[in-house]
């Protein structure tokens, strides 16, 4: 399964990159053995902007994600959302690296299937 996706600056569209990993991560999650397994993306934000927009953006985010997945066969209640806005930076520091690597969302396994992936 995917683990982490990253956004562009005050942005909840998804790049090539973010795709192409959800197309993967979509095939994994459609494959029969794996049809009981439920999952949580959660959203987070870099520190600029307020809370409570960051709030916002970060539900955002999960939810292209979301939908995303299920436009490609993902059953929608496998999927739970949440966003974290600011609060969990994956890097506290205020720089433009650590700002990218925070505008993000984490994919959180939950329960049933495989949880492991196979090698390639």
């Amino acid at each position: 399964m995917v683990k982490t996706i990253y956004f562009a600056f005050d942005s909840a569209e998804l790049d090539e990159e973010a795709q192409a990993r959800l197309r993967r991560a979509a095939e994994w999650l459609n494959r029969p053995e794996n049809r009981t397994i439920l999952f949580r993306i959660e959203g987070h934000c870099d520190e600029r902007g307020t809370e409570e927009y960051n709030m916002a953006l970060g539900d955002r985010r999960a939810n292209a994600a979301r939908d995303f997945l299920i436009s490609l066969g993902v059953a929608p209640e496998r999927i739970q959302t949440v966003s974290f806005g600011e609060t969990r930076p994956a890097v506290p520091e205020s720089n433009e690296r650590a700002w990218a690597l925070n505008r993000r969302d984490e994919f959180v396994y939950i329960q049933g299937g495989d949880p492991t992936p196979p090698r390639r």
